[in-house]
Parts: structure tokens; C-alpha cells; sequence
């Protein structure tokens, strides 16, 4: 396998031992291949992070953890591989820890394995539980500063939160939706991927404070996936639904429900299934905000934790922009997505 790295920078980008990547790179067995995949993205990350090596100043690890759906932690990691090389004095360099789904056991146990590993920063988007805040504040303790991403853990450790105001989120889409409906009758569909996340939360409690006298449906637990939305759509009562707020995504898959029935559909974030479904007037409007503005903020959070960086540390909320199909800002490289 051709590189430009030592073992000892893989192990610490991959958060294991130099003798396991040793035994990875000389394919000398004796590995699980989950273990060996993560050496082999430890190898790609360093290669799209190459360019921080050339910063002069300290590098700075730090680690992403989220649990979200993938269209979503893509676009955070493309804004990561956009804004890292534009860092200044100091550079970051990010080690992954992703998934779609997942018990907060997990991710508790992903950030015990940090605090234990060592770690410049923490970036998480993570459910608001006992478990979780507990782990975070014990990352605090052991001097590692955390930052909540989109979802906040409030009553935790945490350094400061990056992200949106969701609760006036969650208002706005009730705003647009009551100007859209006007007298027209009908419930409201809400969904949302997990309860547990402060976040979507916030953005229920908004949303339901804003529009008062509808009927609101539910749909919880879908993970933002399509393939578990479309089993709990099957599964709803039918209904006379004017409106969707979705707060947790799964919009493919609400679209495909509803068929030719098109109710007024507010959503959130501008990925590239969102984008698709504006073109063809699936989405009436997505309540987006700069991702890449989310995680220089992020980045010069922890610098200034360290030192690295002057200036106060605290947390902003990120503008809210209503996007409809007329006025879709192209993606942050230029390219339009199919």
C-alpha cells in the first residue's frame, strides 16, 4: 500500500495501536477487517488532510462523532475537507466516527474510548441522555473540550453548542406552513428521526407553540432513513395530511407515500436528496444553513480553547435561510448535483 505516512501518524489518525497498523500495512493477518478498514480510512483521511501538513504551528486532533443519517454527515465531512486547509495558524486534523444508527450505549462507549485514547477536541452530534452528558462531562474532566454540532446537550459539560437555533427552526416552519394552508383544512404530519436528540426537540416544541390549532400527527424513531420511514408511513391511520414538517429527514420516502398528493412540505438541510426533491416541487421550502460557516465556527472554537487562536469562546446561532425551488444556492465546490 504506497503512502506518505509513518506508522505512528496512522495509528493516531485510525485510534489504534502502531503494532496493529504495522500488521495491516505488511498483511501479516490476524486483523478483523473492520480493524483493517479503519486503517485504510485512516490512510484516506490523512490524504485528504494532507495539505494541514504543510500549516507551520501546532496540529490539532480532534475527533467528529455523530450519529445521523449519511446524506447528512457527508456534506458536515465535505465542509471539514473544504475548510481544514484555510485554517490559521494552527492546524486541525479530523479522525471520523460515524454512524446512521445506534444505541447511546455505543456512543458512549466511542467516547470513553477518546478520553482514554486522548483527543484535542471532541465535535459531537449526539442524543441528549444521562448517558451521554455524563460521558461528555467526564471528557471535560480529563481536559478535553467538547462541542455539541446541530443538537445541543444542555445541563452538560460541553464547551459550546455550533448550529442553529432550532426552536426558532421549528417556528418558522410552523410560520410558513400556516401562510401556505391559509383556511385550507387538513392535519399536519410531523416526523422525526429520534426524540432523544435536544435538537429536533427544540424544533417540535417551536413548531407546535407556532401553529396552535392543527391537528399534529407524529412519527418518531426513523432514524432519517428512507427505508424505516417508508414502514412507518405504512403503518400510519390514514389521514387528510395538508402539510409535512419533517425535522429528522426520510423525505424521499415521504414523497414516494404521499404519490401524486402533494401537501405543502417544509424540510431541513440542503443535501442532494433535498435539492432533487425542491427541483421537481416535491419540497415547498428547506430551512438550510451553511454548513461550511458551522464548522469554521466549530474549528475556531477549539482553537481558541487551546490558545491557539485569540477570542472568546461561547456559543452563536447559525442564520436560518428559507430556501424554495427558485432560489437554490448551488453546492459550496459549484457543481450541480444530478
Amino acid at each position: 500500500m504506497g503512502h506518505a505516512f509513518r506508522i505512528r501518524e496512522i495509528a493516531r489518525q485510525a485510534g489504534l495501536s502502531e503494532a496493529t497498523v504495522d500488521r495491516v500495512l505488511h498483511h501479516r493477518g490476524g486483523v478483523r477487517p473492520d480493524t483493517t478498514n479503519d486503517v485504510h480510512r485512516a490512510i484516506a483521511d490523512l490524504e485528504r488532510q494532507r495539505t494541514q501538513v504543510r500549516l507551520t504551528g501546532r496540529t490539532f486532533l480532534v475527533d467528529l462523532v455523530m450519529q445521523t443519517p449519511e446524506r447528512f454527515s457527508s456534506a458536515v465531512r465535505r465542509a471539514f475537507d473544504a475548510e481544514l486547509p484555510l485554517l490559521r495558524p494552527a492546524g486541525i486534523r479530523v479522525r471520523y466516527h460515524l454512524r446512521e444508527t445506534g444505541t447511546p450505549e455505543e456512543l458512549v462507549a466511542t467516547l470513553g474510548r477518546l478520553r482514554r485514547r486522548g483527543s484535542d477536541g471532541v465535535i459531537l452530534k449526539g442524543p441528549d441522555v444521562p448517558s451521554v452528558r455524563h460521558a461528555v462531562d467526564d471528557l471535560a474532566g480529563a481536559g478535553v473540550p467538547v462541542l455539541t454540532f446541530a443538537t445541543d446537550l444542555p445541563g452538560s459539560r460541553r464547551l459550546a453548542y455550533v448550529g442553529i437555533d432550532n426552536r426558532a427552526a421549528g417556528a418558522t416552519a410552523a410560520y410558513l406552513i400556516t401562510q401556505w394552508l391559509g383556511d385550507r383544512p387538513g392535519d399536519v404530519l410531523l416526523t422525526l428521526s429520534r426524540g432523544y436528540f435536544h435538537g429536533e426537540d427544540q424544533r417540535k416544541a417551536g413548531f407546535r407553540r407556532a401553529l396552535p390549532h392543527r391537528t399534529v400527527v407524529e412519527i418518531d424513531n426513523s432514524d432519517g432513513l428512507d427505508a424505516t420511514m417508508r414502514g412507518l408511513i405504512e403503518r400510519l391511520p390514514r389521514r387528510d395530511v395538508a402539510a409535512v414538517y419533517s425535522i429528522g429527514g426520510g423525505n424521499a420516502a415521504i414523497v414516494e407515500a404521499f404519490g401524486a398528493h402533494r401537501p405543502v412540505f417544509v424540510a431541513h438541510d440542503l443535501d442532494a436528496d433535498n435539492r432533487r426533491l425542491l427541483r421537481n416541487g416535491a419540497l415547498s421550502a428547506v430551512l438550510h444553513h451553511d454548513l461550511h460557516q458551522d464548522v469554521r465556527h466549530a474549528c475556531r472554537l477549539l482553537l481558541r480553547a487551546h490558545g491557539a487562536l485569540p477570542g472568546p469562546v461561547g456559543s452563536t446561532s447559525s442564520n436560518i435561510q428559507v430556501v424554495t425551488p427558485f432560489n437554490v444556492p448551488l453546492p459550496p465546490d459549484g457543481r450541480v448535483l444530478p
